[in-house]
């Protein structure tokens, strides 16, 4: 039968508390822990089931010895620039260590040409085994957040926001997300995005800026404007103008991915959720949503997630039905046809109900609060 652990322990500060209850690690799992900075009994620490995943241990403990002690251990995988048993998601300014205006040597770039250099030869298994733990890891981090034991508020009520990376910072779409995902951040509800430029920058700005004063909404508006898209000149400097002017802004959500490693991780989130494999991220940002996705005009990616919800919600996979929510008729219903042919997709289908296509920032920030997710049935 499988093993049945007591408790899951994830850093340092999980595990401070839990010894300092009760000295003992038995069946539990313990993950990228460094033991070397931390006062621990092992002769009178029962550790007997116990899983310790790419955690350190001082020189003086053997990982033979703590096997005798019935312990499996799973070393650190070396060689790689990331850490795979990470503990937490990762933040703006650990991804940004390094960085300069006349060079990026951030972390976040060491690991995205690390991954480049790997995925042209073809990883190896280490390093496939690696980025799959890691991924792994960012997976069980996120719940951890979702969940409420990360900050305080709760279990978070999710709402996704979807669109094109490469809107301006000067294009009304752009602003109207920020409007949306201000509103919604004020009403309770925690915004994520993909994590990039574009659409995806002005869900999570709109959220930073939630606590923030009407006048500085423009404000930051007219700064970022100054530098239009990502690839523009002073992009990242613009963004950091935005954060000194804010520099303490609710809580959101990045969620993206070293596949697109041309893409810069936009600087207004809390929380980011990194993963190597954009598939796994992609259905994971989805499924996390529960209170809806609403979808602004992008292009081909923006597409593939609206089908991806789609089915999602047709087939209640995850038990329950979210809105699905489109910003911009003119995209949605005469360009692309995608909102009539969703609705015809849904007849008679719960989902019917939850779809709407508006031009108007406050109908749609509405809307989500009037339709709640409803339970569903796996058909």
């Amino acid at each position: 039968m499988p093993t049945r652990y007591s408790k899951v322990i994830r850093g340092k500060d999980a595990l401070q508390k839990e010894i300092e209850s009760e000295p003992c690690l038995q069946q539990a799992m313990v993950q990228g822990v460094d033991f070397r900075t931390i006062d621990v009994d092992w002769h009178n620490t029962p550790c007997e089931g116990a899983v310790f995943l790419g955690c350190d241990f001082p020189e003086s403990i053997k990982a033979e010895w703590l096997m005798t002690k019935g312990a499996m251990i799973f070393p650190r995988l070396h060689g790689v620039p990331y850490r795979p048993f990470r503990s937490k998601l990762y933040t703006r300014d650990e991804l940004m260590a390094g960085w300069t205006a006349e060079k990026d040597l951030s972390y976040d770039k060491q690991i995205y040409d690390h991954y480049h250099s790997a995925r042209q030869a073809r990883p190896s298994m280490l390093e496939a085994l690696a980025q799959r733990i890691h991924d792994h890891a960012v997976d069980e981090a996120l719940l951890d957040l979702l969940e409420g034991k990360t900050e305080p508020g709760g279990v978070k009520k999710v709402v996704g926001i979807m669109g094109g990376h490469g809107k301006s910072r000067t294009d009304p779409f752009f602003k109207k997300v920020v409007w949306i995902a201000r509103e919604l951040t004020r009403r309770g509800y925690f915004i994520a995005s993909g994590g990039g430029p574009g659409i995806m920058e002005a869900a999570n700005l709109g959220a930073w800026l939630a606590n923030a004063p009407d006048e500085l909404l423009d404000q930051s508006l007219a700064i970022l404007g100054r530098s239009p898209i990502f690839t523009s000149d002073g992009y990242m400097d613009r963004a950091y103008e935005v954060l000194e002017l804010h520099p303490d802004g609710a809580s959101s959500l990045a969620v993206p991915t070293w596949f697109y490693g041309h893409e810069p991780t936009n600087m207004f989130s809390k929380h980011v959720a990194k993963y190597f494999s954009n598939s796994i991220r992609e259905d994971g940002l989805l499924a996390i949503a529960l209170h809806g996705v609403i979808y602004a005009p992008g292009s081909a990616g923006t597409t593939q997630e609206i089908f991806m919800d789609a089915t999602q919600n047709h087939y209640g996979t995850f038990d329950w039905i979210s809105p699905m929510i489109f910003l911009g008729t003119q995209r949605y219903c005469v360009e692309t046809m995608l909102y009539p042919c969703l609705k015809q997709l849904a007849q008679g289908r719960t989902y019917s109900d939850m779809l709407l296509c508006s031009d108007s920032a406050s109908e749609i920030a509405q809307f989500v609060c009037d339709h709640p997710p409803v339970k569903g049935e796996l058909k």
